[in-house]
């Protein structure tokens, strides 16, 4: 969910300022009503089966005897994996001739890749590729979604809108994410009283099956007033790498590619560090990943206002900054105290950071080039986080998996979000030497209005 590369041809101001209105003007407001809505339910379901399944998949593959080195891999070769599966989106699209018809597919998949993943944990045993293969599957289907779903929802929601609304969206995501998570985490610390955590995971995991279903239904019943948008194009990668290596957005590409990296070299390590390093109970690991869910949703309302009120890029300084220190503060001390502090800073942090890059989707690219630019940005937000996982897992083998070696990849992980600071610093001067854009064609901060329309990185 990241800003991308725009055309490097000029936009008109008022062109630019239609382009970015939705249709939902143009329908009867209790229509436009029960989308907001169903946007609202599908987001809220679908987060519930990021935390109840998405979430316990390096848990289960320390379970499953898979090792600390392949639980923190399969967050992420996977993914890589899944990232090629999903270039056939813009093909997809044009074929189906709708965005959300390949939106409600592809979500389905999504649900129905858990199902082996229960059914191993039901036998007993899984290999690690089947493991590997399954978990693409997933991810595969899940960012095919992504892209589709960013240029349809583009003409529900009116950009106006945008920043209350996916800062409501988001917090109740993050919400819906949190109860999953606790249901899920204390539902293994149940079973692993009595030596069922395998009948726990396999439960789990088909809970998060019917949570995805659940999301399927509500995307089904949203409208589609553009089943395609005008002039839809093909972004050829050839295009695509000469906009990353030439045009000012390519230098906010570079750097959310640079942050994902450098996140990825410590995030997939957390969940064995906490729960094979530290011996944490099930219980002490949701909490402390559950402040971090609890404190995303509690700031989410400030991010939105501060992206209405100073724009998008002021919004994204607060968090770019923010989250270079956090994955170091674990060196410190492992006090459960502290820690607490640490994850509260974690969630407030992400929450700005990811929230500017969801409102800079719509900010930066063409409606009729989204589908395809967000299917090559994905594939390489996928090799950044590929990369990054691979490093530390190459460094924590080689230090042979010790409580050291955990503390290392901290260190370098905040290391490199410090060094990526400076092409953030880079995006705000090249800003300032094309100009301010026009104030009119900012959002307002209508955070409290959906409501009033007439007849929306667990660890550190």
């Amino acid at each position: 969910m990241n800003p991308v590369l725009q055309s490097n041809r000029p936009r008109a101001p008022l062109a630019a300022a239609r382009a970015g209105r939705s249709t939902v003007g143009r329908k009867r407001w209790p229509a436009a009503r029960n989308d907001l809505r169903a946007i609202l339910g599908e987001g809220a379901a679908f987060s519930i089966m990021v935390g109840v399944g998405e979430s316990y998949l390096p848990a289960f593959a320390l379970a499953m005897g898979l090792g600390q080195v392949a639980a923190g891999l399969v967050a992420t070769i996977p993914l890589l994996a899944g990232a090629v599966l999903q270039l056939v989106s813009p093909l997809a699209v044009r074929r189906l001739g709708s965005h959300r018809r390949w939106v409600v597919w592809c979500a389905a998949l999504q649900a129905m890749s858990f199902v082996p993943l229960a059914i191993a944990a039901l036998v007993g045993r899984i290999n690690v590729v089947v493991m590997f293969a399954v978990v693409a599957v997933y991810w595969g289907a899940g960012q095919g979604t992504s892209s589709a779903w960013s240029t349809w929802i583009e003409t529900i929601v009116p950009a106006r809108l945008r920043p209350g609304y996916f800062a409501r969206r988001t917090r109740w995501g993050q919400v819906a994410t949190l109860a999953g998570f606790v249901v899920g985490g204390f539902s293994l610390q149940f079973a692993a009283a009595s030596d069922r955590r395998l009948w726990a995971f396999a439960g789990l995991f088909l809970l998060a099956c019917a949570c995805r279903i659940v999301s399927v239904a509500f995307l089904t019943t949203q409208s589609e007033p553009q089943p395609r948008a005008d002039g839809h194009r093909r972004v050829p990668l050839s295009e695509f790498i000469a906009r990353f290596r030439n045009s000012h957005d390519g230098r906010l590409l570079v750097y959310l590619l640079a942050v994902q990296a450098a996140a990825q070299i410590a995030g997939p390590y957390f969940t064995p560090y906490m729960l094979s390093s530290m011996k944490m109970s099930y219980a002490t690991y949701v909490t402390l990943i559950g402040i971090s869910f609890a404190a995303k949703a509690i700031s989410l309302p400030a991010c939105g206002a501060i992206a209405a009120r100073y724009g998008t890029q002021r919004l994204l300084w607060v968090g770019g900054l923010g989250i270079v220190p956090i994955s170091g503060l674990w060196l410190i001390s492992n006090d459960f105290a502290f820690l607490v502090v640490v994850q509260t800073l974690a969630g407030m942090t992400w929450a700005a950071y990811e929230l500017a890059m969801l409102l800079s989707f719509f900010e930066t690219i063409r409606p009729e080039e989204r589908t395809s630019v967000l299917t090559w940005f994905n594939l390489a937000h996928s090799l950044a986080t590929a990369t990054g996982s691979l490093l530390g897992a190459f460094l924590l083998f080689w230090l042979a998996k010790t409580p050291q070696a955990y503390l290392l990849l901290f260190a370098l992980s905040s290391a490199g979000r410090a060094m990526a600071v400076l092409g953030l610093w880079r995006i705000g001067r090249a800003s300032a030497e094309i100009g301010e854009p026009d104030r009119d064609l900012q959002p307002r901060n209508l955070t409290n209005q959906v409501d009033d329309l007439p007849p929306e990185r667990l660890a550190a």
